[in-house]
């Protein structure tokens, strides 16, 4: 027989530890779809300069079967929307040490969301900024797209696999220390 005391005792820890679990899953799941975007990127560099294929011929992994979503305005806005909503979820889970690079990660992909914005303003007008032939955001005026844009996922990549491993080394001694 449980005695209430001690179970009411027990149970704000019983309740931390259970939502840091699920925040724990969540991050999980947050991180297959950041690795899985993240491939597309690094595969688009490695077709372009190691196979030696144009820009608009390199569509990443998924673009090899399916050509139009490279090319898709709409896919990286929301995509990027979902990541940037990601972010900003989970952050009140995200303490300690991993804080800092995490804000890191989110602040890069505030400014990323905000290019792809400015992109899915223009495809939906047909107003083009500095009057280009097409579609550009502000970093073009410095760099190509394709290196553009892995750079822009560099920046929100890189911190956002530092906070997650400082993370889960917390988690790991949280969960030592409730054992």
């Amino acid at each position: 027989m449980i005695d209430i005391n001690q179970w009411q005792m027990r149970n704000p820890i019983h309740r931390r530890s259970m939502v840091f679990t699920l925040h724990a899953l969540a991050l999980w799941l947050y991180m297959v779809l950041v690795l899985g975007h993240w491939s597309e990127h690094v595969m688009q560099v490695y077709q372009v300069y190691v196979l030696g294929w144009l820009p608009k011929q390199a569509g990443g992994i998924l673009g090899l079967w399916f050509p139009w979503l490279a090319a898709a305005e709409i896919l990286h806005f929301v995509y990027n929307g979902l990541q940037l909503a990601g972010l900003v979820a989970l952050r009140p889970g995200v303490r300690g040490r991993a804080r800092p690079w995490w804000n890191i990660a989110l602040g890069a992909q505030v400014w990323h969301f905000f290019e792809h914005l400015l992109l899915q303003v223009q495809w939906l007008t047909g107003i083009y900024l500095f009057g280009a032939p097409q579609q550009m955001g502000i970093g073009q005026l410095w760099f190509p797209r394709l290196e553009l844009h892995f750079m822009y996922n560099l920046v929100v990549f890189l911190p956002t696999v530092i906070a997650v491993i400082l993370y889960f080394r917390r988690f790991q001694q949280d969960k030592e220390n409730f054992d």
